[in-house]
């Protein structure tokens, strides 16, 4: 099959195969990209950064030189669904990282728009073919990647290592900014303004995203987190024992979970938070109840312990509250900047009888 008719063939079918390669790539990165931490993801991450912006840069090339070339014409038709790929891997990969480090319901914008970036990928390619369009999806790409690689590499986290990440991710932009007008100089010249403008916006954006905790922090991300009766550490594992689930709760598992409790007895909040490796920090267990009154929900008690970064099932510790009344909690499991890592969410009601229990190490 020749050049000519492997595009005709992907004309025909390019809204089905865009399809069909968005759920595909996101199951495929889901499956595969496992710690935020390790090489192998990064330089995937990378390369699309590499390879996208080179495809920016070409089309605009082209556009700017027209060629002359059949074969070369072709390429640049197709360019604009290369760069929409390199994209969509992008934003699946951060889509997943994000998604797996905080809480959605305290997180949900910055996610909303990922979400939005990864899905509606397949229609924007149009707009791919738009110098303004295309520098704006690249920086939102590009800081969306430093926010969680330099504190890889730092080995640290906190609002100071964030604003590095701006800064970084504002020196690779005006590095690309600056070979655009290498190679494209009347384009650049022309949309040099909005250029500006955009990328001032979402940088602005993002950090204002950041500092109302509306980011999710990544690299940080909650393993595993539970309600129990009793946690004990014995052998280097933590066993406990908490209210066995019927089939219809399991299948629930976005519902709060209903813990029957005695007047006065204790409930333990048991979480295990995976962090990069040599990457150590402090992390909160917020304990909140519902107040009707006020229909807000209050803090009762804060617990702070520190992390060690490296497990790949994550740093585990819990706390313990007692004298717990009876309705709706959470416990939030965040960062000392109030970043929620995660949420353990259940109801309180009086124990009227004997309760089935059942045992998990960790």
């Amino acid at each position: 099959m020749n050049f000519a008719k492997l595009e005709s063939l992907y004309e025909k079918y390019e809204r089905r195969a865009s399809s069909f390669a968005l759920l595909a790539g996101f199951i495929f990165d889901n499956l595969t990209l496992k710690r935020i931490d390790l090489l192998f993801e990064n330089l995937i991450m990378l390369s699309y950064l590499v390879i996208s912006g080179g495809g920016i840069a070409l089309l605009n090339y082209f556009h700017e030189y027209p060629p002359q070339r059949s074969f070369l014409a072709r390429v640049e038709n197709l360019l604009p669904l290369f760069i929409q790929f390199t994209f969509g891997g992008l934003f699946s990969a951060f889509f997943i990282f994000y998604y797996r480090g905080g809480a959605f319901s305290s997180s949900w914008p910055f996610m909303v728009i990922l979400l939005f970036l990864l899905v509606g990928n397949e229609f924007f390619r149009n707009y791919y073919r738009r110098l303004v369009f295309q520098v704006s999806i690249y920086f939102l790409a590009i800081f969306s990647f430093f926010i969680f690689f330099v504190p890889v590499v730092l080995k640290s986290m906190g609002a100071g290592i964030f604003l590095l990440s701006g800064a970084v991710s504002l020196l690779s932009m005006y590095l690309f900014s600056r070979a655009l007008l290498k190679f494209v100089p009347r384009r650049y010249e022309d949309h040099k303004i909005h250029l500006r403008n955009s990328v001032l916006i979402i940088f602005v954006t993002i950090n204002a995203l950041y500092f109302l905790n509306l980011i999710p922090p990544i690299p940080l991300s909650l393993k595993e987190g539970g309600v129990y009766h009793s946690v004990e550490r014995s052998a280097g594992n933590y066993t406990v024992l908490g209210e066995k689930k019927k089939w219809h709760e399991k299948l629930l598992f976005f519902m709060p979970e209903t813990v029957s409790l005695k007047p006065g007895a204790p409930l333990y909040v048991f979480s295990s938070v995976f962090a990069p490796t040599d990457l150590n920090t402090r992390i909160i267990h917020d304990w909140q109840y519902y107040d009707y009154g006020v229909k807000e929900w209050a803090s009762a008690s804060k617990v702070t312990f520190a992390i060690t970064g490296g497990r790949v099932e994550g740093y585990r510790g819990f706390s313990r509250k007692e004298n717990l009344s009876e309705g709706k909690w959470r416990v939030d499991v965040k960062t000392e900047r109030n970043q929620i890592i995660g949420r353990v969410r259940f109801n309180i009601e009086p124990r009227t009888g004997e309760v089935e229990l059942e045992e998990k190490v960790f």
